[in-house]
């Protein structure tokens, strides 16, 4: 894939699963895993992604690593995208548009 396609993938929020990524001020890549993950010691900050090192994969449950999308400073390699991707995406963007009108009506009230 060439450069301006990554760095346009990039500006796409919520990359596939399998995109494997650099994060700012990281020595080691990372690959992406899965979405919308809370750390269990800080349960009201939801992060963008879970992932595991590359290419040493997930090794543990332990080793789960949450991230942030503004985080990825460089994309390596796109994970597999298709039909059934995208109709995740459009209903995990929805699901998320649900839960932020939610937390602007609590904030609110």
């Amino acid at each position: 894939m060439e450069e301006l396609e990554l760095e346009v993938e990039k500006n796409e929020k919520y990359l596939p699963i399998g995109t494997v990524v650099l994060l700012k001020n990281a020595q080691k890549r990372m690959m992406i895993t899965g979405f919308c993950c809370a750390d269990e010691e800080n349960p009201d900050k939801m992060y963008d992604y879970t992932g595991c090192l590359y290419p040493e994969g997930l090794i543990s449950s332990d080793n789960n690593l949450l991230f942030d999308h503004e985080q990825i400073d460089k994309i390596f390699a796109l994970g597999f995208k298709d039909e059934e991707e995208i109709e995740f995406k459009e209903k995990l963007a929805e699901a998320l548009e649900a839960v932020d009108s939610v937390d602007s009506v609590e904030s609110v009230a």
